[in-house]
């Protein structure tokens, strides 16, 4: 055989080629893919050794502390469920490998840091890193790594490389360990704030969490959802003005004369009987029971003649043309429908 002839890549790799990687982070595993012995890992991890054992399993290849980077990485190979063996490809600084971690991803205060919160601390000030896995998995939190169950995983984002919960699971995530009032109130307004998510999911994963039992997080999300509904009222304010819509009369109750009370609509135009409102509903136990109750007043409204056009926050948000050319399009409907009953418009 030529020495000379490259081994393939399956082939144990000598331990000297890993001596040279900056900063590496591998399992033990890979170690083994790359032809090191548990005795050799035991003597490179030795007291002022140039190996430290960072995690059950997870070795740091340098005697110093971590990278947040490294933290993060050493977290999620510890989690992660062992996929195919061997050895990721990384042949040098310029060509870093993009490992993939099955079955984990970072969530809580971490991934918020990582998806640009601003109230989120920064990564090596977290004494843990929040690393969510299925229920069933059998692993326990360690050392900076604090596992956390899901029933269902959610659908990761990758930032850097490193798979992390969606803002609305890092959230829920990161409020069950906190009992600061205020930290829970900055990282829920600038969830809506800054266009992370709507007030809806984040209501829903808290919800889905059991944390809306809690008086400081039940405090901070009646802010949340009046913050959210300020902003999407904004929305909407600018949609007419933006889109060229005739003005309508903002903000208002309807009334059969001498009758019942109608409901509260957003917007409506009187003459074309025509009335937005928007969903702004907080989805917690009595979700069905409410949506019913919206469901109820449209059709109400309808059998009169109103036409209702329904929007969401994120709709204004992602689509407001569209959602204008809606509204435009039920304005111009309104000299073919027959003349809608007659209502009484008062201030809400």
């Amino acid at each position: 055989m030529n020495h000379n002839t490259p081994l393939p890549p399956a082939s144990p790799r000598p331990l000297r080629h890993l001596a040279e990687v900056h900063r590496r982070v591998l399992t033990t595993a890979q170690l083994r893919a790359h032809g090191v012995s548990s005795a050799e890992m035991t003597e490179q991890c030795r007291t002022g050794g140039p190996w430290q054992q960072f995690l059950p399993g997870v070795f740091l290849l340098h005697p110093g502390p971590p990278t947040s980077e490294e933290r993060l990485h050493a977290v999620l190979m510890y989690a992660a469920r062992e996929s195919t063996p061997g050895v990721p490809s990384q042949p040098g600084a310029e060509e870093p490998h993009r490992p993939v971690y099955a079955e984990a991803m970072i969530t809580g205060l971490a991934a918020l840091t990582l998806h640009g919160f601003t109230s989120a601390p920064p990564l090596l000030s977290l004494e843990k890193i929040d690393v969510l896995v299925p229920r069933l998995r059998r692993l326990r939190s360690a050392g900076c790594a604090r596992v956390v169950r899901t029933h269902a995983l959610p659908t990761p984002q990758q930032v850097t490389g490193v798979p992390i919960a969606p803002v609305p699971r890092a959230l829920a995530d990161a409020v069950s360990e906190l009992a600061d009032a205020g930290a829970v109130r900055r990282l829920l307004t600038e969830a809506v704030r800054a266009g992370h998510c709507e007030p809806a999911s984040v209501v829903r994963a808290l919800n889905q969490a059991k944390l809306l039992s809690r008086p400081h997080v039940v405090d901070a999300v009646d802010s949340l959802l009046a913050e959210g509904r300020a902003i999407a009222e904004d929305r909407l304010y600018r949609m007419v003005h933006d889109y060229g819509l005739p003005d309508p009369v903002w903000n208002v109750d309807l009334r059969l004369p001498g009758g019942p009370h109608l409901g509260g609509l957003d917007a409506y135009w009187p003459e074309q009987a025509v009335a937005v409102e928007l969903d702004t509903r907080a989805p917690r136990q009595d979700e069905d029971a409410l949506w019913s109750e919206y469901a109820r007043k449209r059709e109400h409204l309808e059998r009169l003649g109103i036409t209702v056009v329904h929007i969401t926050p994120k709709k204004l948000r992602d689509s407001m043309e569209q959602q204008a050319a809606v509204v435009r399009t039920a304005l111009m409907a309104s000299g073919d429908r027959e003349p809608a009953a007659y209502v009484v418009v008062l201030p809400r």
